[in-house]
């Protein structure tokens, strides 16, 4: 049986090394699938176990020119002390760069870099350039030798053009800015890192255990469900799980971004990698390290470099054209002008490597920053798929409500007695996850009814439940269980005509009781529509089960289209309906019974998922808070990584051009030339920080 297979893998440190790497495991014997994290460093293989051992796999990886170390590479934990070191050294960088920049400007301007030409024996200049370029050289060879080319094989024959025509100084030059972007590359590699690094180091290593009555503090991976785990205050809560005893204040900013923190009592839920600020707890574990909440979340960050936006693909196939577009214009340069210069420069001024940052830079950089104000996106596919979205689709329940529905009304029909059937109705809900079921129990249980459980239960979806309690079977749903003809009495009809959701009991088939429930609007709920209008969205339009005056009221207050009464599958059906029009879709809901129209949607968005496994799976875009202000934020911050990769592939593609055009026409000597190289990466890499440096709280303009 095949499985998956992660190998952690150090040394690369762009796109085109994560391309290499997973071309080597690829082609072993086993492999199904592989996928290679440049961001998570690791690769992911869906292969044969047996087949697959870590010695093969390791061969591979070193036989591409990269390393397997011998554990994954530790989290970053530096925060702004890392941060502020990765400032001071780009800065230093930036004071030699411009230093050695000027000098060989200058210098080529009053023709000292001739003079010094002239004067040093060829073999010491040519020694230099070897010596200084070996790494870059012998990386050029094996993948020669691989039949690969990299972002490097076009300046290593520029070098070699350089050296040819007897200009080594010009080779020198060439081969410092060589260096220059591999730091460059090495320098973005890493700040893009850090994205998924800095959510990694919160998670959660050691955690007390109470084991026999005692205390103990052990690793995290020596936790196990069921355990009880003691939280002291301004500890870190290690595990999902449900506090058993105490009392405490939670900073959930972890996992849900939100700021403002919880109260947390006996029953509650609780989340790993949140703190627990004033007050102590007992937490029995659900969930441990990877399988938590928080644990899922930085593994579904690390994942997202996977889903590339076609944007990037693109400029993936552009990046694969430009070496022989480039080669052949250096020999026609070379028979049309009779200028070995010109070629030269030709061959050293191509820059293959910006096309491979354009785009990776900024989508890491803008998932890992939105990861950390709980905006959980799963790859630059839906982050591009945002940027076009033209058309929201929106389930009501839970997502445009709170999603805490109250039973207002209970009308019984003939002579059946109000309080027997609500406690029916409640013993049927028993074992549904329905907001409105959690309303029919909330309401047996307020008037002091009891309930029992029923011997058998059925979900029917889009309809309601149906179950078997003390041989009686009791339906609670929708009209659609109703006998045909079934006429609403005047009294549950003025409950439609105020905004109620009805909802019917019958008994062995025969109508009972009309519940009429009420379920409050999301306070911020018209502004964040207001602000998703401003994002370009043209079409905004409710899908519900409820029926159609209930929807109708809410669609009218809110100012969009409704489509009232749907099944599942009707929601899919109209998801499919616009993208067979062209039109891009967002749909939101609550991931619960809305979860396949997410899936189908070009990007789905859960509201408020912390904690929930098929909402996590289901959705492309994840709100870890039922927050409404989220989704315009989600949508400009997908817009405006969209703008930042537009340009940096513009700017690179209109660099390359003028580049070639000044080397070809002998207008830009091959020194010069070399400078210009790095510059973009440079420029890409400035650009891209725009993201980096975002620190805009939750719920605030982009």
């Amino acid at each position: 049986m095949p499985e998956i297979i992660e190998v952690p893998v150090c040394g690369m440190d762009c796109a085109e090394c994560a391309a290499h790497v997973e071309r080597a495991i690829a082609s072993l014997p086993g492999v199904e699938a592989v996928t290679v994290l440049l961001a998570a460093e690791k690769a992911i293989i869906r292969g044969d176990p047996s087949r697959l051992t870590p010695e093969v796999v390791r061969a591979a990886v070193e036989a591409a020119g990269y390393q397997v170390p011998a554990t994954a590479p530790a989290p970053a934990g530096h925060g702004e002390a890392g941060a502020a070191l990765a400032r001071r050294a780009l800065t230093l960088f930036g004071l030699i760069f411009g230093a050695v920049l000027f000098v060989v400007v200058v210098g080529e301007w009053l023709g000292l870099l001739a003079t010094i030409t002239d004067r040093a024996p060829f073999w010491i200049g040519g020694g230099l350039v070897f010596l200084a370029g070996w790494p870059v050289f012998a990386g050029v060879i094996r993948a020669a030798l691989r039949r690969q080319v990299t972002a490097h094989t076009l300046m290593g024959l520029g070098v070699l053009a350089a050296l040819a025509v007897g200009e080594w100084a010009t080779a020198a030059v060439v081969v410092f800015f060589m260096r220059v972007g591999d730091w460059v590359e090495r320098f973005t590699a890493e700040q893009a890192r850090q994205a998924v690094r800095r959510l990694d180091a919160l998670a959660p290593r050691m955690a007390r255990v109470e084991r026999e009555g005692v205390e103990v503090e052990v690793p995290i991976a020596a936790v196990r469900p069921g355990d009880v785990v003691v939280v002291r205050p301004g500890e870190q809560i290690p595990v999902d799980g449900e506090v058993i005893a105490g009392q405490a204040t939670i900073n959930q900013a972890a996992i849900t971004g939100e700021p403002m923190p919880v109260e947390a009592g006996p029953g509650v839920n609780v989340f790993a990698a949140t703190i627990a600020q004033f007050g102590s707890l007992r937490v029995r574990a659900t969930r441990v390290g990877e399988a938590s909440t928080f644990g899922r979340v930085v593994r579904l960050v690390e994942q997202a470099e996977a889903q590339r936006a076609g944007v990037q693909r693109l400029a993936d196939r552009f990046a694969a054209w430009l070496l022989p577009v480039v080669v052949t214009l250096a020999v026609l340069t070379l028979l049309l002008r009779r200028d070995p210069l010109a070629t030269a420069a030709v061959l050293v001024v191509a820059c293959s490597c910006s096309f491979a940052l354009a785009t990776p830079v900024a989508v890491l950089a803008a998932i890992g920053g939105a990861a950390r104000r709980g905006l959980l996106i799963k790859g630059g596919r839906y982050l591009e798929a945002l940027a076009r979205a033209d058309v929201l689709l929106v389930d009501k329940t839970g997502t445009l409500t709170l999603g805490r529905p109250r039973i207002t009304e209970v009308i019984a029909l003939g002579e059946h007695n109000e309080a027997r059937v609500l406690a029916l109705a409640a013993a049927a809900e028993r074992y549904s996850e329905h907001p409105l079921a959690e309303a029919v129990r909330l309401a047996a249980v307020e008037r002091g009814l009891t309930f029992p459980a029923p011997q058998q239960f059925t979900a029917l979806p889009g309809q309601g439940v149906r179950a078997n309690v003390n041989g009686l079977e009791v339906a609670v749903g929708n009209a659609r269980l109703l006998p045909p003809g079934f006429s609403v009495p005047p009294a549950a009809e003025e409950l439609v005509a105020a905004g109620r959701t009805l909802f019917f009991v019958t008994l062995d088939g025969a109508p009972a009781a009309v519940l009429g429930a009420a379920d409050g609007e999301r306070p911020e709920v018209a502004r964040a529509l207001a602000a998703v209008r401003q994002a370009r969205i043209g079409e905004i339009v409710i899908l519900t089960g409820d029926s159609a005056p209930a929807a109708a009221a809410l669609a009218e207050r809110l100012g969009v289209a409704y489509r009232a009464e749907l099944l599942p599958e009707d929601k899919i059906a109209i998801v499919r309906d616009y993208q067979a029009r062209g039109h891009r879709v967002v749909m939101v809901g609550d991931g619960v019974n809305d979860a396949p129209a997410l899936a189908q949607a070009d990007v789905g968005v859960a509201m408020g998922v912390a904690g929930s496994d098929i909402a996590l799976e289901a959705a492309h875009v994840a709100l870890m808070r039922d927050d409404w202000m989220l989704l315009p934020e989600v949508l400009r911050l997908a817009q405006r990584t969209m703008r930042v990769v537009r340009f940096n592939l513009g700017f690179t593609v209109a660099y390359n051009l003028i580049g070639l055009s000044l080397a070809a026409a002998g207008l830009l000597p091959p020194v010069l030339a070399a400078a210009a190289q790095s510059l973009p990466d440079l420029g890409i890499l400035a650009n891209s920080a725009r993201l980096l440096r975002l620190r805009n709280m939750p719920g605030q303009p982009i």
